[in-house]
């Protein structure tokens, strides 16, 4: 088998940034339960789906196909309350809106496990200008916001709204390079493969 790790993650942007850092990789589908436990805190909440996404594809793994499996979950935080996935336009402008002109904080939590397991969390701050409706109606237009936590996707169109990123670009768009490449070389996984 030619690939170093799973990724357990649908997610094109996911993929493309393990792809920009070099790893060689499949892509493996975990399906678990992502309700938030009452009352858990952002940070808890990224850092538990994490380990259990990867969790789910290494105990459905067999012994010949075994390779360290790597997850990640991504949430919007505004004062503390998280900005799930946009059910509809009209969820997805009370998102933006909400977000318009105001600092929010994006929780990344990674995990990855082999024989044994780590788990951390990035949390980068945002800023967004004051955005009108005019922008808040062609953005959900574009068809960009519906599948994004928050309801935007700061590597697509919406990176003209934000005014200033504390943190880690790659965690915001959600998987952020920094933390994920000390842990592959952790557990002896290459990065900048050819």
């Amino acid at each position: 088998m030619d690939v170093d790790l799973y990724l357990a993650s649908q997610s094109p942007r996911r993929q493309q940034l393990l792809e920009q850092i070099g790893v060689r990789f499949a892509v493996k589908i975990a399906n678990i339960n992502e309700t938030r436990l009452a009352d858990a805190p952002p940070e808890q909440h990224v850092k538990r789906l994490a380990f259990e996404k990867a969790n789910a594809i290494w105990n459905s793994l067999s012994e010949s196909i075994r390779r360290p499996v790597l997850a990640a979950d991504t949430v919007v935080c505004l004062d503390g309350e998280i900005l799930g996935k946009p059910m509809d336009q009209a969820s997805a402008a009370l998102m933006l809106r909400s977000l318009s002109g105001r600092e929010h904080q994006v929780f990344t939590g990674i995990a990855l496990i082999s024989e044994r397991h780590s788990v951390c969390v990035n949390v980068s701050t945002v800023r967004f200008r004051e955005l009108t409706q005019t922008e808040i109606d062609e953005y959900w237009a574009t068809g960009e916001p519906e599948d994004k936590a928050g309801g935007y996707a700061i590597q697509g169109r919406a990176a003209t709204f934000v005014s200033h990123l504390s943190g880690s670009y790659s965690g915001v768009v959600g998987l952020p390079l920094y933390e994920t490449a000390q842990l592959l070389s952790e557990y002896n996984i290459p990065i900048w493969q050819n």
